[in-house]
């Protein structure tokens, strides 16, 4: 086998080889409108090209070097670590985060009850490829995949009673739920997300540029689409799914605070099931949830809960794994992650906001392009 880098390359051929939206063509443009140094490679057997993969390189602020990050791609091999490496030190990487898309073990779960495992994978030695177990991954290890081959009748049979029921419920009261994959609709999505949910729910959020971009680049090619979920003239709940290789992906949401009590987004949900099944996908991935047995005073379980009641199976990734390209700046970098994301929690407590704001002013002096660079390492 030989792994080389790609000069050219039709954007649909290299598609129809990957098996995540992150890996998209579109999302390597994506990447580069914001800063980002994106390397294509390809690998060939027997002259054939038979798959490929992008690695990011993230400059760091006020530096010449950079963090490589390579999101979902397949499983890496000793060639492959060779040539990322190689790659690497060319963009003066201080390390290569690897997060491969690869299932480590499954859960059945039945009608919102997470059962044994059903699936468990002998754990790659990704040590002998010398990969250092990351201590914080970026992409979410766990979510829930819905097989969408089934009969409407018999997924809505294997979600939860209260799920089936909320969905119902929101019908009855005369919310809708329409596709709105236009400007309009990205600008609707965008201030509900930024003007309601982010405020409410104390996210920490790409900001509204950011998905602007997005949908510049992944739009005109099908692969992002948005739903929007009305009642009486006022928008719910409105979604940004991806759609790619007969996957759907949920990566996105924003709810509005208001008429919670009518579920629009239950019906929302349901509904983007039913496009996917339309759009011929033959899964559901929701992108993200906590482990099996999430306790429910974790502040994420409300959205698990949520996710849980639609019966999709509850799936592990191998995790995030790092190429170590220079030792003592990569415990730098791991050192101000952490302290990072301490300030980004303090901006959550309300008791804090003293400290907050001027730990912002120090922040922000010295170089007012920090926060776009730090929100640029997030995939």
């Amino acid at each position: 086998m030989k792994i080389a880098r790609l000069e050219k390359i039709d954007k649909k051929d290299y598609n129809r080889l990957v098996n995540h939206p992150l890996q998209a063509f579109e999302w390597g443009e994506f990447k580069k409108a914001n800063g980002v140094e994106v390397v294509r490679l390809g690998a060939w057997q027997k002259e054939k090209l038979v798959f490929v993969f992008q690695v990011f390189f993230h400059p760091l602020p006020k530096s010449s070097k950079t963090i490589g990050y390579f999101p979902k791609g397949p499983k890496p091999t000793k060639l492959m670590i060779e040539v990322v490496k190689k790659v690497a030190r060319q963009n003066q990487a201080i390390l290569v985060k690897f997060e491969p898309n690869q299932i480590f073990r499954t859960w059945s779960n039945q009608k919102g009850k997470i059962e044994a495992d059903r699936f468990k994978e002998k754990r790659f030695a990704f040590k002998k490829l010398g990969l250092t177990k990351a201590p914080k991954p970026l992409f979410d290890p766990h979510t829930f995949i819905l097989n969408l081959g089934r009969e409407e009748k018999n997924l809505l049979d294997s979600f939860h009673p209260k799920t089936r029921y909320n969905i119902r419920l929101a019908k009855r009261k005369g919310v809708r739920v329409v596709e709105e994959s236009t400007p309009s609709g990205l600008t609707i999505f965008i201030k509900l997300l930024f003007d309601d949910t982010v405020k409410r729910q104390g996210f920490y959020m790409h900001n509204p540029e950011y998905f602007k971009k997005l949908w510049e680049k992944l739009a005109p090619a099908g692969i992002a689409r948005i739903l929007l979920a009305k009642h009486k003239g006022h928008v719910l709940a409105a979604w940004m799914l991806f759609n790619l290789n007969k996957t759907l992906y949920y990566p996105y949401g924003a709810s509005s605070s208001a008429y919670r009590n009518l579920m629009a987004s239950n019906l929302i949900c349901w509904e983007a099931i039913r496009l996917g099944k339309k759009s011929g996908c033959k899964k559901f991935d929701l992108w993200g949830c906590l482990p099996p047995k999430a306790k429910p005073s974790h502040p994420w379980y409300g959205f698990h809960r949520f996710k849980l009641g639609y019966g999709g199976d509850l799936v592990e990734s191998v995790g995030s794994w790092d190429l170590v390209l220079n030792r003592p700046l990569y415990y730098a970098y791991n050192l101000a992650e952490k302290l990072r994301w301490k300030i980004l929690r303090l901006k959550k407590d309300s008791s804090s906001k003293w400290l907050v704001k001027n730990l912002n002013n120090l922040r922000f002096k010295g170089d007012k392009s920090l926060s776009t660079r730090i929100d640029q390492l997030i995939y």
